[in-house]
């Protein structure tokens, strides 16, 4: 099986986690937008009260999950076989 997505997908969340420690996203508006594990702690507790670097962690994570599980859709529609 090839990781090219799951890559992709880890990149992106490493790369959203970058920016939102630059500085460039002071308000958290791409941050919110685009993980996953922000959207439920936004609805269960108050974002400020989260450790950020948990967040990032659980981010990238959630990113090379997403990639993972496009590979494995990938491959099985690879073997898959038509008759």
């Amino acid at each position: 099986m090839r990781y090219t997505i799951t890559i992709a997908c880890t990149l992106i969340g490493v790369a959203l986690s970058l920016f939102n420690y630059s500085g460039y996203d002071p308000h958290n508006l791409f941050l919110m937008m685009f993980s996953v594990p922000m959207w439920f702690v936004e609805v269960f507790t108050d974002i400020h009260r989260v450790n950020i670097w948990f967040m990032y962690a659980l981010t990238v994570l959630s990113w090379a999950l997403i990639g993972y599980l496009g590979d494995l859709g990938v491959s099985r529609i690879r073997t898959w076989r038509h008759f």
